[in-house]
């Protein structure tokens, strides 16, 4: 459904320490960087991070998530010690999510500047 998304951070410097960790180990890295911007992706940007005067204030009950595809449990859980090691805070470490599915790992990670993100994992059904 989505192109591509963008976000707006204070420090684009603390940001690419951040992601450039924490993406790694799902398969996703910097393939770009111009100006106050960075594009993240596998083949092709798909994740646009950009130092702004104002970005969006960090807001718990917002809803507002982004959730990256993870190639295995091991790579969510090399996401989610990235990003604590790197300025991000828990919330949510690796583990089935069974309220969501028995086949649903994931764990939950706020950056920087209060943007919640999630790596997840289908597990097989043959578990």
């Amino acid at each position: 459904m989505f192109d591509h998304v963008s976000i707006g951070v204070r420090s684009l410097e603390k940001s690419q320490a951040f992601y450039d960790a924490a993406l790694a180990p799902l398969g996703y890295e910097r393939l770009t960087n111009f100006g106050n911007v960075s594009g993240y992706g596998a083949d092709r940007v798909a994740l646009w991070v950009g130092e702004v005067a104002r970005p969006v204030a960090p807001d718990m009950e917002s809803g507002l998530h982004f959730c990256f595809v993870a190639p295995s449990e091991a790579s969510v859980d090399a996401f989610y010690a990235a990003g604590l090691a790197n300025g991000g805070t828990d919330n949510g470490a690796p583990g089935v999510r069974p309220d969501y599915s028995q086949f649903y790992y994931a764990a939950f990670v706020i950056d920087p500047d209060g943007y919640r993100l999630e790596a997840y994992f289908k597990r097989p059904e043959e578990l």
